[in-house]
């Protein structure tokens, strides 16, 4: 029996799967036989009552159990189904005739107890020849191929209608849980992206206002030139928070080494910035851009470090990233060593991502080190080059 659902505004009607209400109308097949048993046309009423009563009982029994997603994968279908075929060949077997419809049935019921077993065909093959003999050796063979085939059928797209609408909910699952994940993948970038962003451009902002503080009394002029530095570092971080939203930001190399010779020579560090090998593609030079923006950025903010060196060294199917310090180290300022906050973590994600590595801890004397590697993508290079 099928069912149609109403959607609303845009959406497709859904037809409902298959339920115990589809199933129950089926064994009025044998209405004749039971006509019969009443009328008092069999021998032995009786045992042919007894016999409709329990292949009916076990009909819905093996049926209903087969339908339910709880008890369908114990044994108790597999059990009620193997009763059903001992009643159903008892009756056939007895009274002949009619009651040979019974095999349809308990095709229909094999179809919905082993659906999702590779016994079903050999099942089916099995009831579709029996039926055929017994009505050869009854000498029925009027409406013999419609009964075998309908025998044969009956399992067949029971089973097929089944698996259909159980596939049906595992693609409709599998895609909630893609959607899920992407909503889950696009809010970690954009959590990522921010954190890398905020944390840098605030740094900056700090720096140039204490720079502006500083000035202010003895240089107005340069104080200014700081403050014009602080607006324009701002519109710069709104653009960038505007790009990250919609996820086409992406860093590049150069221009943060650049921003970090500015942002460390105006916290009063030196910087040494050393670059070796040959250009990078795109992708490359975007990843390392974050950690030089990340590394610099945990350089002005914990380090208390005098000197800063960031050395990029490229070769043909790999490129280093190191940054060091000689400072305490980025857990604080009182010589604590960390490991780095979310900024680290969200970086060595990205960079494993793209089979690259990130690690950071103690200088070889002081300081803190951070060190990035990553593998130059030779497709996007040859990409870029064309």
């Amino acid at each position: 029996m099928t069912a149609w659902r109403a959607g609303g505004a845009g959406d497709a009607p859904r037809i409902k799967p298959p339920s115990r209400r589809t199933f129950a109308p089926w064994p009025f097949f044998i209405t004749g036989d039971v006509v019969d048993l009443f009328q008092g046309e069999l021998p032995y009423p009786w045992l042919a009552g007894l016999g409709v009563v329990a292949f009916l009982a076990l009909y819905y029994a093996a049926v209903f159990t087969g339908l339910d997603e709880e008890r369908r994968r114990t044994r108790v279908p597999l059990a009620l189904l193997a009763a059903l075929a001992v009643v159903t060949y008892a009756l056939a077997i007895g009274y002949g005739g009619d009651w040979l419809l019974c095999f349809p049935l308990l095709s229909l019921a094999a179809g919905v107890v082993l659906r999702a077993g590779s016994r079903l065909g050999p099942t089916l093959g099995v009831l579709g020849a029996t039926v055929g003999v017994l009505m050869a050796s009854q000498n029925t063979t009027e409406n013999i191929l419609a009964v075998v085939w309908g025998t044969a059928l009956s399992g067949l797209v029971a089973a097929a209608v089944l698996n259909l609408f159980e596939a049906n909910r595992k693609l409709g699952a599998t895609r909630e849980e893609l959607a899920h994940a992407a909503v889950e993948r696009e809010r970690l970038r954009f959590s990522r992206d921010l954190h890398d962003l905020l944390g840098h451009t605030m740094s900056v902002i700090v720096v140039k206002a204490e720079a502006v503080r500083r000035l202010a009394p003895r240089n107005l002029e340069a104080a200014l030139g700081q403050a014009a530095d602080i607006e324009a570092v701002g519109r710069q971080a709104l653009t960038e928070i505007r790009e990250a939203v919609t996820g086409y930001r992406e860093g590049g190399l150069t221009a943060e080494l650049e921003s970090a010779r500015s942002v460390l020579g105006s916290s009063g560090i030196d910087v040494d910035i050393r670059q070796s090998g040959p250009p990078l593609p795109p992708q490359t030079a975007a990843l390392l851009g974050w950690v030089v923006r990340e590394g610099v950025t945990n350089v002005v903010r914990h380090s208390g470090a005098g000197r800063c060196v960031i050395e990029v060294r490229g070769e043909p199917d790999r490129v280093h990233l190191e940054i060091g310090d000689d400072g305490c180290g980025i857990g604080s300022v009182d010589g604590t060593t960390g490991t780095g906050g979310n900024g680290l973590k969200g970086l060595a994600e990205r960079l494993a991502a793209a089979g690259g590595s990130l690690r950071s801890g103690p200088g070889e004397r002081r300081g803190f080190r951070l060190v990035a590697e990553l593998p130059v993508d030779e497709k996007d290079e040859e990409g870029r080059v064309a």
